[in-house]
């Protein structure tokens, strides 16, 4: 069991700041885009290559769950949940090996 913890706990947090850093990453190009962004900033353009791959599979599922385009993309707001939903059970698995 101390092995449990030796090796899986260092490994739990690093993801849990992996989603952490993700999740700002997320927020910071939803509120990016209300302002109308140059495309060809090198701000933009890397944090449209971090989050593209993680916010376009949630674009297609808004589009089967809705079936028409909306004024506004919930895409961002998915991702946020799932990581939130993501972090609190790293934290739970985490807390089972402590204790």
């Amino acid at each position: 069991m101390k092995l449990l913890r030796v090796i899986f706990v260092p490994v739990l947090s690093v993801l849990d700041l992996v989603l952490m850093l993700t999740m700002w990453l997320v927020i910071i190009r939803a509120l990016i885009s209300w302002v109308e962004p140059n495309p060809y900033n090198p701000i933009v353009r890397t944090l449209r290559q971090i989050t593209d791959p993680l916010l376009r599979p949630l674009q297609k599922l808004q589009w089967r769950l809705f079936r028409r385009p909306l004024p506004v993309d919930l895409s961002p707001l998915f991702a946020v949940l799932i990581i939130f939903m993501l972090r609190v059970f790293l934290a739970q698995l985490r807390l089972a090996i402590l204790y």
